[in-house]
C-alpha cells in the first residue's frame, strides 16, 4: 500500500497519507487536508525509498551480495 508525503503550504506541517488499493481515492491536492490546520493547500513531496538491497552493509557503505547457492 503506497504512502505519500505532503507538506502544507500554509503552516509548513509535513504529513503522510496511506492510499489503499481497494479504495478509490484521488491524489488531487484539493482532496487532501492538513491534519494540523485543515488547509487543502498542500503539495506532495518526494519521499526517500524504503527498500534495502540484498546483503549486509560492510565497511564504507558497500554491500556484499549473498553467496550463491549451489545445488
Amino acid at each position: 500500500m503506497p504512502i505519500y508525503e505532503f507538506r502544507c503550504n500554509d503552516c509548513r506541517h509535513e504529513f503522510e497519507e496511506v492510499f489503499l488499493p481497494n479504495l478509490v481515492r484521488s491524489l488531487d491536492s484539493e482532496t487532501i487536508e492538513c491534519p494540523a490546520c485543515g488547509s487543502t493547500n498542500v503539495t506532495r513531496i518526494l519521499s526517500t525509498g524504503s527498500f534495502r538491497p540484498q546483503g549486509i552493509p560492510k565497511g564504507k557503505g558497500g554491500f556484499k551480495p549473498p553467496k550463491c547457492k549451489s545445488g
